[in-house]
């Protein structure tokens, strides 16, 4: 989940005027011929170049586009380089919080319904595309035994064994894995439990398999049937 771009821009804009009013407080400051000031601490200086430490890195300036320098005091420099790093993390988690405040935002997912059951599009493991039919009653995410070969899972290195009752009262032999991450149009949930199923179902109308309640329990959802929606709400 990505932020908005003018997100982006008001965080840098406030991270950019913050730094710079710290920066002209503790900081070497360089007058340039042009007008311009560019406050940091003088990392290095030659005849020809002064390489200038700012909040986001090093800059080389030509010393013949220099009108003058102020130069701070090694302590002040020290502190200067200490409000950076705090301002930076003050950032860090303001995006952290408005990226949480994203991934809570309702999601909407696109479904289809063949006789009567909610089928969605799903990727497992950021790899297989499977069709998965919804089912609140499945407890964990069920799997037919093909999927498991697209994933690469080698079965016979799994265990335990488990045993599962379908909708039809039939019993199943499983193993159980847990996928890395399964995601559902824009929405994600990571380490999420599910069984292949060994045994043969046959025409049992499952599609690829079921998306049970370990992904779901993951969220408030509903389904609006006449909107062909499955609304996600992150938990």
């Amino acid at each position: 989940m990505q932020l908005g771009g003018r997100c982006k821009i008001r965080l840098f804009l406030a991270l950019f005027f913050t730094l710079s009013f710290i920066a002209l407080a503790y900081a070497d400051t360089v007058y340039l011929k042009n007008g311009r000031t560019i406050a940091g601490i003088i990392k290095s200086e030659n005849n020809d170049t002064v390489e200038l430490e700012i909040s986001g890195g090093v800059i080389k300036l030509n010393k013949a586009e220099i009108d003058k320098i102020k130069r701070a005091s090694s302590a002040n420099a020290d502190l200067l380089r200490q409000k950076w790093e705090e301002q930076k993390k003050e950032v860090q988690e303001k995006i952290s919080q408005q990226k949480l405040e994203q991934e809570r935002k309702p999601r909407q997912v696109e479904i289809a319904t063949v006789n009567q059951s909610i089928i969605v599009g799903a990727l497992l493991n950021k790899k297989v595309e499977c069709s998965l039919i919804l089912d609140t009653g499945a407890s964990v995410i069920m799997l037919r035994k093909g999927v498991a070969a697209e994933l690469g899972i080698k079965l016979e290195r799994i265990k335990p064994d488990a045993k599962l009752q379908l909708a039809d009262g039939r019993s199943v032999g499983g193993k159980y894995i847990v996928l890395e991450s399964i995601k559902v149009e824009n929405v994600e949930a990571k380490n999420v439990d599910a069984v292949i199923l060994l045994d043969d179902v046959g025409d049992y109308q499952m599609r690829d398999g079921l998306l049970g309640m370990s992904f779901l329990k993951r969220f408030n959802f509903k389904i609006d049937q006449r909107e062909k929606r499955l609304i996600l709400e992150k938990l």
